[in-house]
């Protein structure tokens, strides 16, 4: 039995003793109410929390500033959407931060292009930095969604450092 198996089956007979004390429990409907909310947040934060350990590329949003180390292009087909994983260092302070992390972004031609074109130059041994707004425009429900907020990204050759005359 792999982790994600044993949370699941964990989860399930959290929910079944929860069933069991809203059933069978004398408690006013305030309290079983509270719980049943209790258990759906304990859920919700154990799976993002989850997600942060095992190491699944994040859904939330690229730092402001950062390295590119690699990517990975998922092209969409008939099934599945399609998807573009990058391996960044965030850039914290103007110095490359200690970890670098996975992020996974929705799948667009042009950012497609634009990471084909700074994989090139990495792969040639120039260093390329990246920036990431969010763009603008309503907003709608779209808060709703975790990850869903869009990025306008950009990537450009990493500045050679200056160092200090002799």
């Amino acid at each position: 039995m792999n982790a994600t198996d044993a949370i699941l089956w964990a989860f399930v007979a959290l929910a079944f003793v929860l069933a069991l004390a809203c059933v069978f429990s004398p408690w006013p409907r305030w309290a079983k109410a509270l719980l049943i909310a209790a258990t759906a947040a304990l859920y919700v934060g154990a799976d993002a929390g989850l997600e942060a350990v095992w190491g699944l590329p994040s859904r939330q949003a690229l730092p402001e500033r950062f390295v590119l180390l690699a990517a990975v292009i998922d092209e969409p087909s008939k099934n599945r959407p399609g998807a573009l994983y990058v391996w960044v260092n965030a850039i914290e302070n103007g110095k490359p931060a200690a970890k670098p992390r996975a992020y996974q972004l929705p799948y667009s031609k042009d950012l497609h292009a634009l990471l084909n074109e700074g994989l090139k130059k990495v792969r040639q041994g120039v260093s390329q930095m990246g920036t990431a707004e969010p763009k603008r425009g309503p907003k709608g429900l779209s808060w709703l969604r975790p990850g869903s907020d869009e990025q306008e990204v950009k990537i450009r050759d990493l500045p050679a450092p200056q160092l200090p005359e002799k």
